[in-house]
């Protein structure tokens, strides 16, 4: 009887498998690749607003305290989007007829609220809270980034969870003293490790990282 298939057609089954099988994993890295680009996650983009508020102006510059703003963030989940009439506490003093200003001028006017673009909006499955971070000493900047140097804000961390894990499972490496959680210039010390350690001790910090911490 003769042979069906030639000889050769060992070779290319054998050519197609490895073939596909470095296709799929070629695909899956890719996607991965992508996932984990700014095109998707929007890390370093700057984010359009109605009107360009600058943090590095109002922070920066003026040295404007994060909590005058975000007056919730040391008691709530929230860290609060100040209402118009904290802009009007200076802005009807300072450039008080800046045509930028505007929208400002007519929000607190007519009592309407400015739509503001969010740059850090979490999915409705993933619950975070402001205040425990806070208290246990995880400085703004540690997960925004500096913010006092942003003309624009931009988010400057995934907010994946593989990197809200890097804290949870050493929070040592990323903690600071309470008294310093709000300064933006804050750099950590080069015994890390050790002051981490005394306050993970200091805090009471656990390493949460059971699905239910986050996801309730």
């Amino acid at each position: 009887m003769s042979q069906i298939f030639h000889p050769s057609t060992n070779t290319i089954s054998r050519v197609s498998i490895f073939g596909g099988a470095a296709l799929l994993v070629a695909l899956v890295a890719a996607m991965a690749a992508i996932n984990e680009s700014s095109y998707v996650t929007e890390v370093g983009v700057a984010r359009s607003q109605p009107i360009p508020f600058s943090h590095k102006h109002h922070v920066g510059d003026d040295g404007i305290d994060c909590r005058y703003c975000h007056t919730s963030v040391e008691e709530s989940s929230f860290a609060g989007i100040p209402p118009t009439k904290t802009c009007m506490n200076c802005h009807t003093q300072i450039w008080a007829d800046s045509p930028i200003l505007e929208p400002v001028r007519e929000s607190f006017r007519t009592g309407k609220s400015i739509q503001w673009t969010r740059v850090h909006n979490l999915p409705g499955f993933v619950y975070f809270d402001h205040s425990i971070h806070v208290h246990k000493g995880v400085g703004c900047s540690t997960c925004h980034g500096r913010v006092d140097q942003m003309p624009l804000m931009w988010r400057e961390n995934t907010l994946y969870m593989d990197w809200c894990l890097e804290c949870h499972r050493e929070p040592e490496r990323f903690v600071r003293p309470r008294e310093y959680v709000f300064s933006m210039d804050y750099l950590p010390p080069a015994d890390q490790l050790a002051l981490g350690r005394k306050l993970v001790r200091e805090y009471k910090i656990q390493k949460l990282t059971s699905c239910s911490t986050c996801h309730r």
